[in-house]
């Protein structure tokens, strides 16, 4: 009965693996100096990239981006897209008693629900899914009058 001998050894090795060690203590000195300005700068530009994409996904600028951290931080800048909104029906031209009554009633409830956003982010993961989403259900609420007022077709 013939054997492969690639078959039954193991393809590394720790013998292999002290060697490997061996040449990156040698090559180590003379490579990094050369090589870390590139990580550095690769790692920048990653990291730049990946905070644009989170902002440009939460709809905020990304100098603001720390400002919405966190597991609320989704919610936390729906709210604060919602505030603006409001603000922006309050200020029109053509706003009617109507549109600023639900502008302030509103505005009262964006802020219960920042509040409760806040509050779920130190609750066991269960039950701030579930405060989340009854948030996000009634930030759907808000969002949809506030763009039925402001003239925009929701659906």
């Amino acid at each position: 009965m013939a054997r492969k001998k690639a078959a039954e050894s193991p393809r590394f090795t720790p013998s292999k693996a002290k060697n490997a060690v061996a040449v990156a203590k040698v090559l180590a000195p003379a490579v990094l100096p050369v090589v870390t300005p590139y990580l550095v700068k690769t790692a920048a530009v990653v990291r730049d990239r990946w905070d644009r994409h989170r902002a440009r996904r939460l709809g905020v600028a990304v100098d603001d981006l720390g400002d919405y951290s966190g597991r609320g931080g989704a919610l936390h800048a729906r709210i604060a897209g919602a505030a603006t909104g409001l603000t922006e029906l309050r200020g029109r031209a053509e706003a009617t008693p109507d549109d600023r009554a639900f502008a302030d009633g509103a505005e009262s409830t964006l802020r219960k629900l920042a509040a409760a956003v806040r509050a779920a982010e130190r609750m066991p993961t269960p039950r701030r899914r579930a405060a989340h989403r009854a948030v996000s259900a009634e930030l759907d609420r808000v969002e949809e009058r506030l763009l039925a007022a402001l003239g925009v077709d929701g659906g």
